[in-house]
């Protein structure tokens, strides 16, 4: 099967992720059916060789002189290291082998120096970042000088634009550790330990000898996934490995064309979890041209405020709409009393560790125990919660911007924003915010139909006028004058008035499109950002008001009196007056209102005014049919005479005489 995959004119190829799982398999050798446990077993066995291997070569590498020679991209002799980790070690001579009596293939080994080599090219930015931090140490490491903060900028490799709060993060993990020993760190290796070695299975370091997947042939959406398992927890020759075929139910985001790739293997709660790695042809994302944007603001209650800004041929920019909010109060709510709970729970657990001590056999310990299963339970609801919070919003802010048609969203950059200095409540809450998942999933979503995603400077979006640019005043929403804040925006100069978070969204678009053209690559991770707001682009970034074109509806007199409808609803006037007869008039309703004697019951046990049914006997919907009510439960009211008629069916005394 060929991997390269056919790309049209305006398209380029995209590589993404989609989680499967695998539910049962089939041992080639034997023929025997595996269960999704006994395929979970086989499958731990060979992550536990890989895992013990990676956790060696880690332990032997974590120093500073190895992780620059890997990340320096060059070895001894002056060539160029390969991209792949595992043929990079390789060529640097790091080599592992599997313990004293364990037969592997080389395809394990393979996969344990890809691992090992990832995460150690991934600490080089760590590295560089804690020594341009310890280089430029501030007298205070609680509050920097404005010439403190330039010197760590400089310091640190891409300092220039990177987020305050990651320097300011590690400042207090560097600060914590002097704290702690009494002295500052060296470098990074001295503040953290190896990383933790993740149990999974990177097949994508292997070849054909190890594993293979393919499309089924007559069903697209079903793939065979083939690689060879240990048949014991030790295998002691080849002999113990054999081939197992999985049978992969294939996402239905993986698109039909899609190139598959060897998936990474996890266990996950006695499963096996694959992550499928695919390639397909998506619509080229242009970082220029673009005419229309949707502008994105964050928010607290309302967590995305959006709408479209459209950039005309004469320079100008309107805003056609009124935008939409994305609104997760309840959301919010739930996470914040999970959270309050977890902090309970970890309290709790912290005063037993206390009351325990180094005592092994304290009758605490069970209850301990106890109580760390339950942090990890509501762990894994929080983290539910916001995946799935982060999946709704990126999917709703992508929808948006389809509909309206734009090729680009530009979305506020808030990663330098610190929960800090506006009370306790609020800070908690701004700090339990995951912009950082719906960004990543707003660009996964939007590239997946060529859209670009770029962050642009938040600096006074919400603050100025988006039509004339000046300072506005913010007071509380007409509409809830109870409520207190400063919801609502009024311009002093144009007389522009609205809410404060779609002022701001028209802001963010305006600053985009007047700032397309600065529109750059992050090295890092290959976000699109605008890094700076130039005074002469801004200017241009003001939202020109629209006319209204529609028919004038302005009051310009006295409201005309209205008749009333010529022939009224039916439920809201009475009956027409019919004949007169001994029952009086009925109700409204489908039955006939000319009939002159009094409707009889349905049963003997159910009056003309009874509304229930009766108890002596199963409820016979009969009474309409006999003319007992013009609903099968509503009847007739009693008639109320003066004088009451006799009823024929009762004989008087007279005549019982």
């Amino acid at each position: 099967m060929s991997r390269k995959l056919p790309v049209g004119e305006g398209e380029t190829s995209r590589t993404a992720c989609a989680r499967g799982l695998l539910r049962a398999a089939v041992d080639e050798k034997t023929g025997e059916f595996m269960s999704a446990s006994l395929l979970a077993e086989r499958v731990g066995w060979a992550v536990d060789l890989v895992s013990g291997m990676t956790r060696e070569l880690m332990t032997e590498r974590w120093n500073a002189t190895d992780v620059d020679v890997l990340a320096s991209g060059e070895d001894a002799g002056g060539q160029k290291l390969p991209s792949n980790a595992w043929m990079a070690l390789r060529r640097l001579g790091w080599t592992v082998t599997a313990p004293g009596g364990v037969k592997v293939n080389d395809r394990i080994v393979r996969m344990a120096q890809e691992q090992a080599g990832r995460t150690l090219r991934s600490a080089k930015w760590r590295v560089d970042l804690t020594s341009g931090v310890l280089a430029a140490w501030p007298a205070d490491p609680a509050r920097r000088t404005a010439q403190e903060w330039d010197a760590v900028r400089e310091a640190v490799p891409g300092g220039q634009h990177l987020p305050s709060g990651v320097i300011k993060s590690r400042t207090r993990q560097i600060a914590a550790f002097a704290g702690k020993h009494g002295r500052m760190p060296a470098d990074v290796f001295q503040l953290e330990a190896a990383p933790r070695v993740a149990r999974m299975l990177l097949l994508s370091a292997c070849d054909g000898q190890q594993a293979t997947i393919e499309r089924h042939e007559s069903d697209p959406g079903r793939a065979l996934l083939r690689l060879q398992l240990p048949t014991r927890p030790d295998p002691r020759s080849y002999q113990d490995w054999t081939w197992t075929t999985c049978p992969v139910a294939l996402p239905p985001t993986i698109p039909m064309g899609a190139v598959l790739h060897l998936p990474t293997l996890r266990i996950h709660q006695g499963t096996v979890r694959a992550d499928l790695a695919y390639t397909h042809a998506v619509p080229k994302i242009r970082r220029t041209g673009h005419t229309v944007a949707l502008g994105v603001d964050w928010g607290l209650n309302t967590l995305l405020s959006a709408g479209a800004a459209r950039l005309h041929a004469d320079k100008t920019i309107t805003s056609p709409g009124s935008g939409g909010m994305f609104r997760t109060a309840g959301v919010l709510a739930k996470q914040h009393r999970l959270r309050r709970l977890s902090e309970h729970l970890r309290a709790k657990a912290d005063h037993y560790q206390r009351l325990i001590g180094d005592d092994t056999d304290h009758p605490l310990t069970a209850r301990t125990l106890a109580l760390m299963d339950e942090i990890r339970h509501v762990s894994a609801r929080r983290s539910n919660l916001n995946n799935a919070l982060a999946q709704a919003a990126a999917r709703w802010t992508v929808d948006q911007a389809i509909a309206a048609e734009a090729s680009v969203i530009y979305v506020e950059d808030l990663r330098s924003m610190e929960a800090r200095g506006m009370g306790r409540t609020m800070n908690t809450r701004l700090s339990q915010q995951v912009r950082g998942q719906i960004f990543d999933r707003m660009r996964h979503l939007a590239a997946e139909v060529g859209i670009a995603v770029v962050t642009v400077p938040a600096r006074n979006t919400s603050r100025h006028c988006p039509q004339c640019l000046v300072p506005l005043r913010h007071r509380k929403a007409p509409d809830r004058p109870t409520t207190p804040g400063w919801k609502w925006a009024l311009c002093p100069s144009c007389g522009y008035q609205g809410d404060r978070d779609t002022g701001a969204w028209k802001r963010i678009a305006a600053r985009g499109l007047a700032h397309q053209a600065k529109t750059v690559a992050d090295r890092t991770g290959g976000a699109l950002v605008i890094r700076s707001v130039i005074d002469g682009l801004e200017a241009e970034a003001a939202i020109t008001p629209t006319t209204n074109t529609g028919r004038d509806r302005s009051k310009t007199g006295p409201t005309r009196p209205r008749t009333a409808r010529p022939t009224p609803r039916r439920r809201r006037t009475p009956s027409p007056a019919g004949p007169q007869g001994p029952a009086g008039k009925r109700p409204e309703g489908h039955a006939h209102t000319d009939r002159t004697r009094l409707p009889r019951a349905a049963h003997r046990h159910q009056d003309v005014t009874t509304t229930s049914t009766p108890t002596t006997s199963r409820h016979r919907p009969r009474g309409a049919a006999l003319g007992a009510g013009f609903h099968l439960h509503a009847h007739a009211s009693p008639p109320r005479w003066t004088e009451h008629p006799p009823d024929p069916t009762v004989r008087s005394a007279d005549q019982r005489r």
